[in-house]
């Protein structure tokens, strides 16, 4: 760890009521020790199949928001972050083909690599990683405790089966705005468009137009759509979705969503439709918070037979929910609807190892304009807080937190 050993380590806390900090948070150790949300069978759980990252990016993601706006079980003081590119500074004595200096993509997924699911290549239901349920995370809540990597370093386990390489130092750099993508919003919105079936010619409606749904409007583009149709409460947002291509929808102003899309298409439906919303849904036109309104309005109008990507967060518990049924995840559904048209319904983590790779491919071609779509916003790690009340409040931006100056 030449130069390293004696490196301070700040990163970004949760610190419950609406609130993040930059703290010192400790250097990282091969090792998972105790802390906030960590289960009782993983603390001091070695990892000498891990390395340690110098972070180079770390992004600020929507999932993040939901436990920062106080929505889930997440405990005070967990270190945030799971969109995480960095440089290789230390290797543990199990890893053989990644080595120090090597620049790379990590999945937000952590994965073991042995284990049935991931020999299945669903890496986003691993079976070792958590003991309280398959599928784990980096800091996020119930995902195992792992350490998140909004932070200046990060140990990342399980290196040589998670980690994507990039092939040229030089050009990662150049393209850095787009790679950083690759660790979570660019394969789950092309999740999205996928696992709807968006095909040569489809038509798209993409209900929001966060990150997320500006990645999934983006990647039903890379699959051939004939048009994408995004909708939104916030028309900066729409507008940003207009700039590469889209249609648009102002949910604020319509809450007919079927006539808005047979106005664009000349019929009220499309072939396939992507939630990229989740579980702090808004109802259309002036409506308050209505969880299932995302899901109900895709049924509507997606074709029968079509698919429905359903990569917006939904969650077992939502303590700040106003309806006791959705604070347990129980939502009002119409999936007698989505059973009378035969939809299909693909829902869970994305597995961003199956697309990381193709993705990246994209990328260095110059096929994939990922942060042009997105709006990526570099800033410091200080600025972070501020980064974070700015996406609350609805900013048409994907914060990109550059913990060591390296993009200035």
């Amino acid at each position: 760890m030449e130069g390293y050993l004696l490196a301070d380590n700040k990163g970004v806390v949760y610190q419950g009521d609406g609130k993040v900090t930059v703290e010192e948070i400790g250097y990282p150790e091969l090792v998972l020790r105790d802390g906030p949300g960590v289960p009782k069978e993983n603390v001091d759980r070695k990892c000498e199949h891990g390395v340690i990252l110098k972070v180079i990016t770390t992004n600020i993601c929507g999932s993040d928001q939901h436990m920062v706006r106080g929505r889930t079980t997440a405990p005070q003081g967990l270190v945030l972050g799971h969109e995480i590119t960095g440089e290789v500074i230390e290797t543990g004595r199990d890893v053989e083909f990644i080595k120090k200096g090597d620049m790379v993509s990590v999945p937000f997924n952590i994965a073991c690599g042995r284990c049935t699911m991931c020999q299945q290549q669903k890496t986003h239901i691993c079976l070792n990683v958590n003991p309280d349920r398959p599928g784990s995370a980096y800091g996020y809540v119930d995902m195992g405790g792992w350490r998140g990597g909004q932070s200046e370093y990060v140990m990342v386990p399980y290196a040589d089966f998670q980690l994507l390489k990039f092939p040229d130092k030089d050009q990662a750099m150049e393209k850095i705005l787009d790679l950083t993508m690759l660790t979570d919003i660019f394969p789950t919105g092309f999740h999205g468009a996928y696992s709807a079936g968006v095909s040569m010619g489809s038509t798209v409606y993409v209900a929001g137009a966060g990150p997320v749904g500006l990645a999934a409007a983006h990647s039903a583009q890379l699959l051939g759509a004939s048009t994408v149709i995004v909708g939104d409460l916030i028309e900066e947002r729409l507008q940003q979705a207009e700039s590469f291509g889209c249609e648009t929808v102002n949910l604020k102003k319509h809450d007919r969503l079927g006539e808005q899309i047979e106005q664009i298409l000349g019929v009220p439906e499309v072939d396939a439709a992507i939630d990229a919303v989740g579980f702090e849904a808004s109802g259309h036109g002036e409506s308050g918070e209505q969880p299932a309104a995302v899901l109900n309005a895709i049924m509507d109008v997606t074709q029968a037979g079509g698919g429905l990507g359903i990569p917006g967060l939904y969650v077992t518990d939502d303590p700040g929910a106003e309806d006791k049924d959705a604070q347990k995840g129980s939502l009002k559904v119409r999936f007698g609807q989505g059973w009378a048209k035969a939809h299909t319904f693909v829902t869970g983590q994305t597995p961003a190892m199956y697309y990381n790779r193709g993705l990246m491919k994209s990328i260095l071609s110059g096929n994939a304009q990922i942060a042009k779509a997105v709006n990526a916003q570099i800033i410091s790690l200080d600025e972070a807080p501020d980064g974070y009340a700015d996406f609350d409040q609805g900013a048409p931006k994907k914060f990109v937190i550059d913990p060591h100056g390296s993009l200035s």
